[in-house]
């Protein structure tokens, strides 16, 4: 009897937890409150604004059409930027120094110029060149020296006006820049997988297309995905550089020219800005089931199965709570 009143007494008082308080947290909360406030008053009080007319014009045929080209080109763009972006990955780890030399001066070219110089430049590319040929070069030239003043060795010709229309030449712009980009993206991301895969594949027969194909680009994904989303929404919004091409079925441009022909702009400003919103909000919806696909087996939830896998070994594979 005496030992059991000794141990109660040795035995410790239970831990009383006092929860942490964080009074800076509400007084963050109250600031934002009010500002957030004041900003939906602005909203409703504005004159200027002229909701409904906003709402009237912002769902026409011709904005819904510029929706669809800005969505095209969006898409459009960036597969071209992409596969290009793959291409240019590679060749800048090829061992070969002329393929890396090539990818080299192409990314520090196209990641220096601006995109909405390189809109303007290839929306008037047809002041270099009247016509675009494919044929032997200087074959004027070449039919003079024999006498022959009409001679043409051209097998297509076309007017650089008719083939590099505001959409192409905006598209080819957009594409070429991004490919700079997406080639550094790419190229990360297969760095980032262990040089071991690689040689692993080599060693059990695959030529290196088949090994960067099946082993090192499917892993490379996890890291590839998440910045190409980003780059997918900034190619979006970036669309809207194009209307200084100028492409004309492009959401931007049709809404800048209701606010011009209406001499009522800021209205269809903000209804660009709610467009933009709302498709980039679809691409984030989009960019994270994608992003969760390519992350299975890693992060939190890898962890928690191997931790599983461990408590089964221990336990002979059972498991009681």
């Amino acid at each position: 009897m005496a030992e059991q009143t000794t141990l109660e007494r040795v035995r410790p008082e239970p831990i009383r937890a006092v929860p942490v308080r964080h009074p800076g947290r509400w007084v963050a909360i109250a600031v934002l409150a009010v500002l957030a406030a004041m900003f939906v008053h602005f909203l409703v009080t504005n004159d200027h604004l002229h909701w409904s007319y906003m709402v009237d014009n912002m769902f026409r045929p011709p904005i819904i059409a510029g929706v669809r080209g800005t969505i095209l080109l969006t898409i459009s763009s960036m597969i071209i930027g992409v596969v290009m972006g793959i291409v240019l990955a590679i060749m800048r780890l090829s061992p070969n120094p002329v393929l890396s030399g090539v990818a080299w001066v192409y990314v520090w070219f196209f990641r220096a110029v601006p995109r909405l110089v390189l809109a303007v430049l290839f929306g008037n590319l047809g002041i270099l060149w009247s016509r675009l040929s494919l044929g032997v070069p200087f074959d004027r030239q070449i039919g003079a020296l024999f006498g022959l003043h009409d001679f043409e060795a051209r097998i297509f010709s076309v007017r650089a006006v008719d083939l590099l229309s505001g959409f192409i030449a905006g598209m080819l712009a957009l594409a070429l820049s991004e490919a700079a980009y997406m080639a550094e993206i790419v190229r990360a991301g297969i760095q980032s997988v262990d040089p071991g895969q690689m040689e692993a594949a080599e060693a059990l027969g695959l030529s290196r297309g088949q090994a960067l194909r099946r082993i090192v680009l499917p892993q490379a994904m996890r890291v590839i995905v998440p910045p190409t989303g980003n780059e997918t929404i900034a190619m979006l919004k970036d669309t809207s550089l194009v209307a200084y091409t100028p492409v004309t079925t492009e959401l931007f441009f049709q809404l800048q020219a209701v606010g011009h022909r209406t001499f009522d702009v800021t209205p269809m400003l903000v209804a660009a800005v709610l467009w933009y919103l709302f498709l980039s909000s679809i691409l984030l919806v989009g960019q994270h089931y994608v992003e969760r696909y390519f992350s299975r087996g890693y992060g939190r939830a890898e962890k928690a199965r191997a931790r599983l896998r461990d408590l089964r070994a221990e336990t002979g594979g059972v498991i009681t709570p």
